[in-house]
């Protein structure tokens, strides 16, 4: 789909809540066919390192941060850091994915050197700290975002990970993040990215307390600034997991706060639970047809399970993501998906398409 016949938003906004699933499905796949007419479907080798659970944010939304004072509360050593990238890279590993709280300890040259040690050591992609991570960074250094980024870009970061986005709707942020950085500012800093030459991949999780209107404004949002950057790899859109989290604590607190413009949420759950898996694959579909200008979109095993994954690669995805060797944030909220490399292997080819190794640029390293 060129950007000549493009949706708009309230197309997109009639789809969302009108369209049959099949059909809208269907359609999703066709683009997906276009793009990618060879019938490989691509995945990554790699493990989410969380450097720190210490978080001054304490999203609603997530189970994962602690208190600096917390007896749970750790910065990662040095020497564990190392062993979890040599595990990865004996794996076959070619990326690692390290993201944490914000810590009110750790400065700029924290992670500078932490960038410089991975590097001196080991041939990796670092696929590295969220805009959220970022714009604290900057904050606490007292430099631009721009001068930031290229810092951590001379010392090692290659590529940003999409997280922090959320919904890109200041109205759910102020309810589920009401100290997170805003949308506008989530956007900076990926156009500040882009513009230094890091690229970054795109996330939205959806299934909250979030409108139908709300999820057409992120998708619009992170469309019109591919437009002026090109600078997203992939998108990926995946389901609030609730378990343990304060939000599902307080359940109708968080449900009175809903604006009457969006009086309910998309997945239209009468109770705080993860969205369901119809709702997933209208959303998937949907980004693959509204995002026009991303090539990848990623299945998301991670919360949905292998079985959906399978089932998104008919409704528009054409990545199965990563193997992630380690994942801990949405396992704090009580799902725990485990797979291998063979698993991701099997799954796709099970589907009827043909499974390759990628790099973070979707450069193929291996077929199967």
């Amino acid at each position: 789909m060129g950007v000549e016949m493009r949706i708009d938003k309230k197309t997109a906004l009639n789809l969302l809540r009108n369209s049959d699933l099949l059909e809208l499905g269907k359609t999703a796949d066709g683009i997906r066919k276009d793009l990618h007419p060879d019938g490989i479907v691509t995945f990554i080798v790699d493990r989410n390192i969380n450097y720190t659970n210490v978080c001054i944010n304490k999203c609603r939304f997530c189970a994962f941060y602690r208190d600096p004072d917390s007896p749970e509360a750790y910065i990662l050593k040095e020497e564990q850091l190392f062993e979890k990238i040599r595990e990865t890279i004996h794996q076959g590993g070619t990326q690692i994915l390290i993201q944490g709280g914000l810590h009110p300890a750790l400065d700029l040259s924290f992670y500078t050197e932490m960038l410089k040690s991975i590097k001196k050591r080991f041939d990796i992609n670092v696929h590295g700290f969220s805009p959220p991570e970022i714009s604290y960074i900057a904050g606490k250094s007292g430099l631009t975002l721009r001068e930031t980024l290229l810092i951590l870009k001379d010392a090692g970061l290659d590529s940003i990970p999409g997280g922090g986005a959320e919904i890109l709707s200041d109205r759910v942020r102020a309810v589920l993040s009401p100290k997170k950085i805003r949308s506008s500012e989530w956007l900076e800093v990926m156009e500040e990215a882009h513009g230094v030459g890091i690229k970054s991949t795109a996330t939205m999780m959806f299934g909250s307390i979030e409108g139908e209107e709300d999820i057409v404004e992120h998708l619009d949002a992170i469309r019109t600034l591919q437009d002026r950057t090109g600078g997203f790899t992939a998108f990926i859109p995946w389901s609030f997991q609730p378990g343990n989290t304060e939000i599902a604590k307080q359940e109708p607190e968080v449900r009175s706060q809903k604006s009457d413009k969006n009086p309910q949420p998309a997945t239209r759950n009468p109770q705080l639970i993860t969205a369901t898996a119809v709702d997933y694959l209208r959303i998937l579909s949907l980004s693959r047809l509204y995002l026009d200008n991303i090539r990848n979109i990623q299945a998301s095993w991670v919360t949905q399970g292998l079985k959906m994954a399978q089932a998104a690669l008919r409704f528009g995805a054409n990545d199965f993501g990563s193997t992630m060797i380690e994942e801990n944030v949405v396992k704090a909220a009580g799902v725990s998906y485990r797979v291998t490399r063979e698993d991701i292997i099997n799954s796709i080819r099970q589907t009827g398409f043909r499974p390759a190794q990628r790099d973070t640029h979707y450069n193929i390293i291996k077929y199967f």
